[in-house]
């Protein structure tokens, strides 16, 4: 439109009536023909004009509301969905954690002497007393010795009663019986300290519990302080674990605690706190609390993974939905509630679907707290939300819910 008007401007200029171009050596043209120049000009103008503003109302207004028109005659698709109603329970705060069994008293046993193995008294993983006998290291030189020591103790000991006889009767000096004396207690101390070198290499279990595999076989020669086989105490048994230092108030002796064992088909053991320690861990801002459990069969190991949960107040009334109709994102958590078009039809007439945004607390199973945002009682899409938008037109469906699974995933 631009490069027309320019042309016209162009011809309005340079032509006059009689078709003359005007220029040096013609004559100008007449006002009547300027004039009429100019209601050319305006009238084309003015023409072009209403074209383009109708071919823009037409494009930007008419077309858009006849789209709509259009697409409001189209009847909207209806998806079906299933429904569960959000319903208000009563739920004991807790804190889940993760946590390590671990035996008190669990220790690799060891030889204070070094020596070569004579003696191997036990089976592997073999449940064993306080005081059996595990090993032998061999001390027949000690055996030696003691017998040496033992003869000398008795010489000894004779000397010292005739040397104590003389002496009552006044006819030996006080210097002799001290030194038959010393003599003595010498001896004494040399077969004593040969017998604790024969304990020594006679290794007995220290507490009641169950041996691991052992280390070494006969024959063989250790040194002192060489791990011969694992002893564990396995009942009772502990669990450590670590607890964020905001739940330190949840924290008491004698609480409660439940552990779910992977290694063990998910089977849960209870137990209690036994003691947390005197300091929060300045790097990851937990406390460590360790909790006793008792294991009669003693099927939990040392080193065994735990879920640990332990309560962390009072019961309190809680708002609750599905897992599955929390829809998860960056922009925030949402759920899609079902509505009713009519509200004199109620959920008997046409239905849509409102997006609330939400916030989600604890989760046990297959449930979740929903802090805001839902009231008990609402009827919230549990299954099907992918493909809705909201105000999307809905139909309940009864056949649509997923059963739980009867084994769940730990959390």
């Amino acid at each position: 439109m631009a490069r027309l008007l320019k042309v016209l401007a162009r011809f309005c200029k340079c032509k006059n009536a009689g078709g003359a171009f005007v220029g040096s050596g013609h004559r100008r043209p007449s006002k009547m023909v300027d004039l009429m120049r100019k209601w050319v000009f305006l009238a084309v103008f003015f023409g072009l004009s209403v074209l383009v503003g109708g071919m823009a109302w037409f494009q930007f207004k008419a077309k858009p509301e006849m789209m709509r028109g259009i697409m409001s005659s189209i009847p909207k698709p209806v998806s079906g969905v299933a429904v569960e109603e959000a319903r208000e329970e009563i739920w004991t705060p807790r804190v889940s954690v993760i946590g390590t069994f671990k035996a008190v008293p669990g220790i690799d046993v060891s030889g204070q002497v070094a020596g070569m193995v004579a003696e191997i008294a036990f089976a592997n993983g073999q449940d064993v007393a306080k005081g059996a006998l595990l090993a032998r290291i061999d001390d027949s030189t000690e055996q030696a010795e003691l017998r040496s020591n033992a003869a000398m103790l008795k010489n000894a000991e004779l000397a010292f009663q005739r040397q104590q006889m003389l002496t009552d009767h006044g006819v030996a000096a006080k210097s002799n019986f001290d030194l038959a004396n010393a003599v003595r207690d010498q001896a004494a101390g040399a077969l004593d300290r040969t017998r604790a070198l024969i304990a020594q290499k006679t290794i007995v279990a220290p507490f009641a519990g169950r041996l691991g595999i052992r280390k070494v076989d006969v024959g063989q020669y250790v040194a002192a302080g060489a791990p011969l086989v694992s002893l564990q105490q396995l009942d009772p048994i502990f669990l450590d674990f670590q607890v964020p230092e905001q739940n330190f108030a949840a924290l008491a002796l004698g609480g409660k605690v439940s552990a779910r064992v992977d290694a063990l088909g998910g089977g849960e053991f209870a137990g209690k706190i036994g003691n947390f320690d005197a300091r929060v861990d300045r790097d990851t801002r937990t406390i460590l609390v360790r909790a006793e459990i008792a294991n009669p069969d003693k099927k939990i190991m040392p080193g065994m993974f735990a879920n640990v949960t332990l309560d962390a107040g009072a019961p309190q009334k809680m708002v609750t939905a599905p897992r599955t109709a929390v829809a998860f994102s960056l922009y925030g958590d949402s759920v899609f509630v079902v509505r009713p078009d009519d509200a004199e039809k109620g959920f008997d007439g046409p239905l849509h679907v409102e997006r609330r945004n939400v916030s989600i607390g604890e989760s046990r199973e297959d449930r979740v707290v929903l802090k805001q945002g839902v009231a008990a009682g609402d009827k919230i899409v549990s299954q099907g939300q992918i493909k809705l938008q909201p105000n999307a037109a809905v139909r309940i469906e009864t056949g649509l819910a997923l059963r739980p699974q009867a084994v769940r995933p730990l959390q």
